[in-house]
């Protein structure tokens, strides 16, 4: 396995008196799929917005190709570039088209011309199949339909990694499957993603290792068949049995 792109040393989070993210550590090797499972409370969403330092750690470290992503070196906007990341609730920009919410942050942040970024705007919306929207607003588009521009819009940037946080928690379930196709071609494109997700079949069958936290700590970290087939603690096998069932 090649070097880590992404580690994370000791990890705590606190917010107020709670304790939400305990001491956590793991890395990421380039073209891992790593998902993220667990109750909802488990801290899994506090996890990811740390490592996009969309909350600040408490303490512990965060590297990102050997550099700790809060020193003095590290652009917070070139990171975050570099380390994409897909919300539940899509976050598109709704008085733009779908071709301008995937321009803008490549002009703005990359500083790339104006028509290159709509260039690569329209490989991505191509790769995600909204093409054909490229003029709609979000407003005009199916819940479905704005997390695959929200995708392509991640993707735009042509980051090294790309975080999910539950991207299809708040899709209507008919709509789960076309975002799911999508995240697998990328999974199997070799992109780096740390996926959390409540879609176990989505885990075990396109993740290379799947962690289990649950009150603030990893309780596993291993291959999916370990966890899906032979989880060690009994928590795990818990929370398995009752979604696994529902």
């Amino acid at each position: 396995m090649s070097s880590p792109i992404i580690e994370v040393l000791h990890l705590q989070k606190v917010f107020g008196d709670n304790e939400v993210l305990k001491d956590i550590n793991f890395s990421v090797a380039k073209g891992e799929v790593v998902c993220v499972i667990g109750s909802s409370g488990s801290g899994k969403s506090t996890l990811l917005r740390c490592i996009n330092l969309l909350e600040t750690p408490t303490s512990g470290n965060i590297l990102f190709n050997g550099v700790d992503i809060q020193s003095e070196s590290m652009s917070i906007s070139k990171y975050r570039a570099k380390v994409g990341m897909v919300f539940q609730q899509f976050n598109l920009f709704n008085n733009m088209s779908v071709l301008s919410n995937c321009v803008i942050g490549q002009v703005k942040v990359l500083g790339r011309s104006h028509d290159a970024a709509v260039e690569t705007a329209r490989d991505y919306l191509q790769k995600v199949g909204m093409s054909q929207y490229e003029n709609a607003k979000p407003a005009q588009i199916s819940g479905g339909q704005k997390q695959r521009v929200a995708i392509a819009r991640a993707l735009a940037m042509e980051p090294e990694v790309l975080l999910f946080d539950e991207p299809t928690s708040s899709l209507d379930p008919e709509l789960v499957g076309e975002v799911l196709i999508v995240m697998r071609d990328l999974a199997h494109s070799g992109l780096t993603m740390v996926v959390v997700t409540h879609e176990m079949s989505f885990a075990e069958d396109v993740s290379n290792r799947v962690i289990f936290m649950d009150e603030g700590i990893i309780l596993e970290d291993s291959a999916p068949e370990l966890i899906f087939n032979n989880p060690k603690h009994d928590r795990t096998k818990e929370f398995l049995a009752r979604v696994l069932e529902r």
